[in-house]
Order: structure tokens, then C-alpha cells, then sequence
């Protein structure tokens, strides 16, 4: 696959679900990109950024056992392919090499802190 087959949003929503594995679901994804991000994420968006990453072959799900704290519904639990390693893997390994080619003056310094 294409890098341009990976939009920004599905690059982290995929890293999101290998970090949450074996509990990555949707609720769960949307507040660790919120929480890493500081950005108000949706559940619907992650929802919709899931079904094109498992159209892609990027990730599976399954459903999860039933719970009372969702009042006896499942959650539907994603992992990631091996199709999806590769494409983290690649785009990875692009933003490496483009991270590797800047110049100490190329950017200015800034404190993330």
C-alpha cells in the first residue's frame, strides 16, 4: 500500500489501537487521542476512521464478552494486522528519514514543555 493509503487520523487512531490492545474500543480510543492530543476527539470519528481501517485491512475486531458497566452489550474490540504494522512501519520509517534529513538551523527551537 500506498503512505497515501493512511490519512493523519487514521495513522493515530491505528497507533491508538495497538497502544489499547487487547481493550481497544472506540470510548477507549477517542479519550487517549484526547488525552494525548488535547483535542476534543468523537466517538463517531473514531468509529468512522475504524470502519475505513478495517476496509483497508488494517485491523480486525471481534466483539468482547458483555459488561455490566455497558448495561450487557458488547464492546467491539479492534487489533491490528499484519497488513497494519506494515503501513505503521513504512510511515514510520518516511517520517524518519525526513526527520533525519533536517538541518540543526532548519527548524527554530521551541520548548514542548
Amino acid at each position: 500500500m500506498r503512505r497515501s493509503d493512511l490519512g493523519e487520523f487514521e495513522e493515530v487512531v491505528l497507533l491508538s489501537v495497538a497502544v489499547l490492545t487487547p481493550q481497544a474500543y472506540s470510548v477507549a480510543i477517542a479519550e487517549a487521542l484526547e488525552e494525548e492530543t488535547g483535542r476534543t476527539i468523537t466517538t463517531g470519528a473514531v468509529h468512522a476512521a475504524l470502519q475505513r481501517l478495517e476496509k483497508k485491512g488494517f485491523v480486525n475486531s471481534q466483539m468482547g464478552e458483555a459488561t455490566a458497566e455497558r448495561g450487557g452489550r458488547r464492546k467491539r474490540l479492534f487489533t491490528v494486522t499484519i497488513a497494519g504494522s506494515r503501513m505503521l512501519h513504512e510511515v514510520q520509517a518516511v517520517r524518519n528519514r525526513l526527520w533525519d534529513r533536517i538541518a540543526p538551523q532548519g527548524l527554530p527551537q521551541i520548548n514542548l514543555t
